[in-house]
């Protein structure tokens, strides 16, 4: 079966408006209205998708659930996914719990969408940043920390490494050279006494 027969957005849209739901009618002067797409009564998905089911529900009441309403469904019975569990829970870590998985990006507030960044991009999240986005990324990370909530970052960039509470340096050397616990401590531990490789660059 085609994963993109579960997208509204690809084979399995609702031909009648291209998987949008709604029907947008523009009234000029005054503001627009919409309707919902008779055809597929706002589901978004043409009629035969809906009869495939994960558990006792179909793809488009899967996606009206909200962050934490999902994890739920995710998490146990014939439903329990490993991976979806871990991107919904990157989710509520930072704060976003309360949105439905389905929701559309164009109905997201400017806070939203960056706390999207980080839930979604953990791993490396600083890779290929100017610095200037860098310091915005890191700003937003502080906020779940200030709020009780722990953030795990996989990192090589010095700005991020200096910035955290707590490294765990992995080494001696890199690759097959490494897998060592070889400091772990504040960062002005390693820059102080410049036991590691991540020592002697965040000294300098």
């Amino acid at each position: 079966m085609c994963p993109a027969l579960f997208s509204a957005n690809s084979e399995g849209a609702c031909p009648a408006r291209n998987g949008a739901g709604v029907i947008y009618t523009d009234l000029g002067m005054m503001a627009g209205v919409s309707t919902t797409c008779v055809e597929c009564e706002g589901r978004r998905f043409q009629p035969s998708v809906p009869e495939h089911r994960l558990g006792d529900h179909d793809i488009a009441e899967v996606l009206a659930m909200s962050v934490l309403g999902a994890q739920d469904f995710f998490g146990s019975g014939e439903a329990r996914i490993s991976r979806a569990l871990a991107t919904l829970g990157r989710l509520a870590d930072v704060g976003l719990g309360y949105l439905g998985i389905g929701q559309p990006l164009a109905t997201l507030s400017g806070g939203e969408l960056q706390r999207l960044k980080p839930a979604t991009h953990l791993d490396e999240s600083a890779a290929g940043l100017h610095p200037a986005d860098v310091e915005l990324l890191l700003a937003l990370l502080d906020r779940p920390v200030k709020s009780g909530k722990t953030v795990i970052m996989i990192e090589h960039r010095q700005a991020a490494i200096a910035h955290s509470d707590w490294i765990i340096d992995l080494g001696p050397g890199a690759g097959h050279g490494g897998g060592t616990i070889v400091f772990q401590g504040p960062p002005a531990g390693p820059v102080a006494n410049r036991p590691t490789q991540t020592g002697k660059h965040l000294a300098e």
